[in-house]
């Protein structure tokens, strides 16, 4: 089935440049969230107004969902107001949203019940990505699916893989922001270490950038860490709840992720100091403090 008509639920930080691109790209996109600035903002760049869940995916083809959490997604998909009560069915419903992996499984079994395609697709790349349409997208979900999706994710990133079956993408996704606040931890590190033995950061990142040590992270945030510009492209708040998925999931499989931990206790406490609206980078904050800087 050929996709021209797309209802985009939760125009955040990401979402909104995301469907901003399927609008340019020629697609008919209809637009709904929870703050009506933001589809205001859509509707400036050629989308519609939804005017509410229903509004925007009566007549969708696709329905792609982009919110904060597990129960948000439960809400808006399962909800008796929500994608599932309105969406015609055999509609295409794509949650790109970061969740439980189990969560994700739960979600595509109910919708399979009711007549709707489900992929959970999970992306990675922050607001620049979304931006430049350049995002990395773990699609879980069946193959003819992930097909039918293709024009869609080839809009909206450079890197669509289909991981493996529903709740795959979320698995994948999770492993992917153990190593981004991984990274940025290490970094953290490095500027401040840096910085203590009285080195130029920005030639120091730059020959860094340029070996083994190099990186995306690196690449998109070493400027900004140096310039302690915490200005969000991925919130506190939200790497949070992602590293409390990955610890969960982790502890449910039995499995070890000694450094993980320890930087999602970072995260958390950044977050109980008040700083949840900060870009992931504030981890430097806790360097610092950890350094008496």
């Amino acid at each position: 089935m050929s996709i021209r008509k797309v209802a985009f639920i939760g125009l955040g930080i990401m979402g909104l440049p995301m469907a901003v691109n399927l609008v340019r790209a020629g697609y008919t996109v209809t637009g709904h969230n929870l703050t009506p600035d933001r589809v205001d903002a859509l509707v400036s760049e050629g989308g519609l107004r939804g005017g509410g869940v229903a509004g925007a995916v009566a007549d969708a083809d696709a329905v792609i969902t982009m919110v904060p959490d597990s129960p948000d997604v439960e809400a808006l998909l399962l909800g008796g107001d929500g994608v599932f009560e309105h969406a015609k069915p055999g509609t295409l419903v794509i949650d790109m949203s970061t969740i439980r992996p189990d969560t994700s499984r739960a979600v595509a079994a109910a919708g399979a019940e009711r007549g709707f395609r489900v992929l959970d697709a999970p992306v990675s790349g922050g607001e620049a990505g979304a931006v430049e349409a350049k995002l990395s997208i773990m699609v879980g979900g069946a193959r003819e699916d992930f097909d039918a999706a293709r024009p869609l994710f080839d809009v909206l990133g450079t890197t669509p893989v289909l991981v493996g079956p529903s709740g795959a993408g979320q698995t994948v996704k999770a492993a992917n922001q153990l190593i981004v606040a991984g990274n940025i931890q290490l970094l953290a590190e490095a500027l401040v270490f840096l910085e203590a033995h009285g080195v130029d950061t920005e030639a120091g990142l730059e020959v860094l950038g340029g070996g083994l040590a190099g990186s995306t992270v690196l690449q998109r945030k070493g400027r900004a860490m140096r310039e302690r510009d915490f200005t969000p492209g991925f919130r506190i708040a939200l790497h949070d709840k992602d590293m409390r998925i990955v610890t969960d999931s982790a502890h449910a499989a039995g499995v070890a992720i000694p450094l993980g931990a320890q930087v999602a206790q970072y995260v958390a406490a950044l977050k109980r100091q008040g700083h949840d609206g900060l870009d992931h980078s504030a981890l430097l904050k806790i360097v610092e403090q950890l350094s008496g800087r």
